[in-house]
């Protein structure tokens, strides 16, 4: 436990000396303000024609200005765009690393391997977590200012538990992105990887077995699909279980076997 506290703190003080922090907060927020404008749209579409929102040949879909709404547009887009964020979180916590060519003076180390893995995937479920509680509460500020209707606290409450259960599945899955950015020893693989996954999960989704796909769950649960009752059972969590322990357990295998002088 020690040797992971240790490693743990390493793997903080690299993220608070990074910038990479600072460029992921702004990519998540970009959620809430293009969700406010979404609701700015749909609150008075020919107004926002008039003054350049939109243009005059757009076509909008039929949608409500309501915090459900907006709510379940940040769950969306969480989904979606938070899966390629956090797949460039974890490939930069394991590739960099590579890149930076500090990889072999880590693997000398007296630190047990599987605690510096475990710590890199610690920081980056920490991460996660905090991006979640950042999207949350800039969503509130948003829709507050854009002064849509509908507010509950039940479904304030019932949103940030999606959004948080969102970015865990999310996180489950990237231990697969740590193990490509570890053997591929850079970032081009994992990217590589998290695109494909987003493309086979939409595939699979829309051939009706994205449940049965651990990589489409986030994006069911989001509602992308329908109802998440409806579109999600416990076999999709189990499975995305699964697809952690065994992209978990492989990339600790990797870092064990690796050779420093390498």
């Amino acid at each position: 436990m020690n040797a992971f506290l240790v490693a743990l703190w390493a793997e903080a003080l690299k993220v608070r000396r990074s910038k990479v922090a600072v460029l992921a907060a702004a990519g998540f927020l970009l959620l809430p303000l293009i969700a406010g404008l979404f609701m700015i749209i749909l609150k008075n579409p020919e107004r926002a024609r008039s003054i350049g929102l939109i243009s005059a040949k757009a076509q909008l879909a039929a949608g409500a200005a309501d915090w459900p709404a907006f709510f379940g547009m940040l769950a969306q887009g969480a989904a979606i765009g938070g899966a390629v964020l956090s797949a460039i979180i974890t490939a930069w916590i394991f590739g960099r690393e590579f890149s930076d060519h500090t990889a072999k003076e880590l693997l000398a180390l007296p630190t047990p391997r599987a605690a510096i893995v475990g710590a890199k995937l610690a920081i980056a479920g920490l991460w996660a977590l905090g991006m979640s509680l950042l999207v949350f509460i800039a969503g509130l500020a948003v829709g507050a200012a854009v002064d849509i209707p509908g507010w509950t606290s039940e479904l304030a409450w019932s949103s940030l538990w999606a959004l948080i259960l969102i970015a865990a599945l999310t996180w489950m899955l990237m231990p697969f992105v740590a193990l490509f950015a570890s053997a591929g020893r850079g970032y081009l693989p994992p990217l590589g990887w998290t695109f494909l996954t987003i493309a086979l999960a939409q595939i699979a989704a829309a051939l009706g077995w994205g449940d049965w796909f651990p990589w489409a769950a986030p994006a069911l649960i989001s509602g992308m699909a329908g109802p998440r009752a409806a579109a999600v059972g416990a076999h999709s969590y189990v499975l995305v279980a699964l697809a952690f322990i065994a992209g978990a357990t492989a990339t600790i295998v990797w870092w064990q076997a690796a050779d420093q002088t390498r």
